[in-house]
């Protein structure tokens, strides 16, 4: 799978912070009673792993990911809890390698063109606009 496939599932992913593990289940079940498959776990809370160890685990059909890799350790745990792909919310080489190591598919958030010239260096060609508002994308 590849990030383009990810995206395929569904018009949107949403980006969930989870603050009690006891929470993930119930709200990935509503989101896919909705229609959405694709949930991306951000890495904002210490139970962010667990929670998406007990998605991955109980709720199959769910395409759950993380959210706010910074690291290559980051990609490499959220593999090991079952994350279907990695969401950055900017590019190094050291996450890009990572996610290609584990072949967790990463979609990488970029704002400059930097980050799009390395993103793309390191064979990566679907990115994220990020933070989209402070480039001039809608608030």
């Amino acid at each position: 799978m590849n990030p383009l496939d990810i995206a395929s599932h569904g018009p949107v992913i949403p980006v969930i912070v989870i603050d009690r593990v006891a929470d993930a289940l119930p709200l990935a079940e509503a989101l896919l009673a909705g229609g959405v498959k694709v949930l991306e776990v951000t890495l904002r809370t210490p139970v962010a792993l667990p929670a998406i160890e007990a998605i991955a685990r109980q709720l199959p059909e769910a395409v759950v990911g993380v959210g706010t890799v910074l690291h290559a350790d980051d990609a490499r745990r959220a593999s090991e809890a079952g994350a279907r792909f990695a969401v950055s919310p900017g590019y190094t080489s050291e996450v890009g390698r990572a996610c290609q190591g584990l072949n967790l598919p990463l979609l990488p958030g970029v704002a400059t063109a930097s980050e799009i010239m390395a993103a793309l260096a390191d064979g990566f060609s679907f990115l994220k606009l990020f933070p989209a508002e402070a480039v001039g994308g809608i608030p």
